[in-house]
């Protein structure tokens, strides 16, 4: 008896390790089949770059250049920013081939449900929500301040907008902080193209604010004679080290393009429209970085600058006081982008997870008119809204690297297991493995034949792979990344000759 129990507990553990990592397929085929209403496919590559900029250029970057030029990299603070790009811009290629390969809601949770399993895909879930909630909560907390000096300081703010501090619990209130929440939850229901054209219209500001410092700045360099880059401690005044301690810190200010990925079921036309936005934000914001970072520890001496409010204080320092202003539009515009970006994919990510059973279907349920999953903004943005009004969130913003940092290593991983499995284990959506079906179907009698007649007759085995190879390009001309899998799939009995003109197809 004791045996046998010791076998069924076991087993037990057995298929519960099973369980932890059995993978999905890249389509949620399921939930269109039970006739579910399916979010609407409105995006083009112009709203994914306008979503990718604004969920990525924060106000980080208008206290960054402070902090970073000060402590770690002085004038190499350009250099830095270029750093962070090109280790950003690796991150964003995996994110770009994983979206055209498994087009579909979820981004790093859904990539490492297929790739990696259930286990890793329920914790990468979990963190991108703790992201997302607790970034979104810091940044309508930061509105607040910025959003103060319009009015003359915190103390001028209406009533009912104004911090205030419970006497017994010795807590902050933030009422202006929760109500901005409430406004991008309400916008976001209105649908997705609504949703997009207000983040463009916010991210233009601020690229235009970042454009009038570079402008601005450049031209008092000019003036001046670029006093911040006559120093006799020279262009690496920390040293190297210097230099790429201060990468990984402005690495913070390229976090965000991820939230484009998970938009990919509202794409018309994902495969060639993920690449091209996620690309282009991420090179957008890195030119603006490196520009704006020459610019600044330019103007004045690194050691000079101030930590806290490093752009206003510099055209302060040069007399134009009316700057501020502006540099202050930009950051609150900045940081309204980057709420909007982060209580967007959020709920898609519920969503994602409801579908794989994961949490209760309430969250999968998609609104029929707007085509967006209401329910789903609707709880994430109550929660975010009551964590920025009850919570002083900025101890735990470390937690939101924590959490990026993992969505980003189990990305990287997902790409290594799909270059290494075999061909006909590679994840393709439903539409393409019917074409390929269709495709076999029709010719996969003919490959014996084929080769048979071959060996007979060597100077038409060109012709024949060249009609076939046609004849799958045709099937697959939509999904550019995984044609060569695709060619391999089909003709990995053939002969060496065979395997040659396929990659060369691809």
């Amino acid at each position: 008896m004791q045996s046998s129990g010791n076998v069924g507990g076991g087993r037990k553990c057995f298929w519960g390790f099973r369980s932890l990592i059995q993978r999905k397929q890249v389509d949620s085929v399921h939930v269109r089949s039970e006739g579910h209403h399916q979010l609407a496919r409105k995006l083009s590559v112009t709203d994914l770059i306008a979503i990718g900029v604004g969920a990525t250029i924060g106000a980080g970057v208008y206290v960054l250049v402070g902090t970073v030029a000060r402590e770690h990299a002085g004038p190499a603070l350009t250099i830095s920013f270029l750093i962070a790009g090109i280790a950003a811009a690796l991150s964003a290629f995996c994110y770009a081939e994983l979206a055209c390969r498994c087009p579909s809601a979820g981004s790093a949770y859904h990539y490492s449900y297929i790739c990696v399993g259930e286990g890793v895909a329920w914790l990468v879930g979990w963190a991108l929500i703790l992201e997302y909630t607790i970034g979104g909560a810091a940044v309508a907390r930061g509105i607040t301040p910025n959003l103060a000096l319009f009015f003359g300081g915190v103390d001028k703010l209406p009533a009912i907008l104004a911090p205030h501090t419970i006497p017994v619990f010795g807590i902050v209130v933030d009422p202006c902080a929760a109500v901005l929440v409430l406004i991008v939850t309400f916008l976001l229901c209105t649908g997705i193209k609504e949703s997009s054209l207000v983040q463009m219209i916010v991210t233009s500001v601020n690229v235009s604010v970042m454009l009038f410092i570079v402008i601005a700045g450049g031209y008092l360099g000019f003036k001046t004679g670029w006093v911040g880059y006559e120093l006799p401690s020279g262009y690496f005044p920390f040293g190297i080290n210097g230099m790429f301690a201060g990468s990984a810190v402005v690495f913070f200010s390229y976090i965000g393009f991820d939230s484009v990925t998970s938009t990919v079921e509202e794409v018309k036309n994902p495969q060639r429209d993920l690449p091209l936005g996620i690309g282009i934000a991420l090179f957008i914001c890195c030119i603006l970085y490196m520009f704006v970072s020459f610019v600044i520890t330019g103007l004045v001496p690194y050691y000079a600058l101030d930590p806290d409010t490093p752009i206003s204080s510099v055209f302060a320092s040069y007399g134009l006081h009316w700057a501020v202003f502006i540099i202050t539009t930009g950051a609150i515009t900045a940081l309204f982008a980057s709420l909007l970006g982060s209580l967007l994919a959020q709920p898609r990510i519920l969503m994602a997870m409801a579908r794989d059973g994961l949490l209760p279907s309430f969250f999968s349920d998609i609104n029929k008119n707007t085509q967006v999953p209401v329910k789903s903004t609707v709880t994430t943005g109550i929660f975010a809204a009551v964590l920025a009004f009850f919570m002083d969130v900025s101890q735990l913003a470390g937690m939101v690297s924590v959490g990026t940092l993992f969505a980003f290593t189990t990305a990287a991983v997902s790409v290594l297991i799909l270059r290494y499995v075999p061909p006909d284990e590679v994840p393709l959506s439903s539409s393409l493995q019917e074409s390929i079906k269709s495709v076999s179907l029709r010719f996969g009698p003919n490959i014996q034949e084929s080769d048979s007649k071959n060996l007979q007759n060597p100077s038409g085995s060109s012709e024949n792979n060249s009609r076939y190879l046609h004849e799958i390009g045709e099937a697959s001309i939509g999904y550019p990344l995984i044609q060569k899998s695709i060619s391999q799939a089909f003709f990995a009995s053939l002969c060496v000759e065979y395997v040659e003109l396929s990659c060369c197809a691809a």
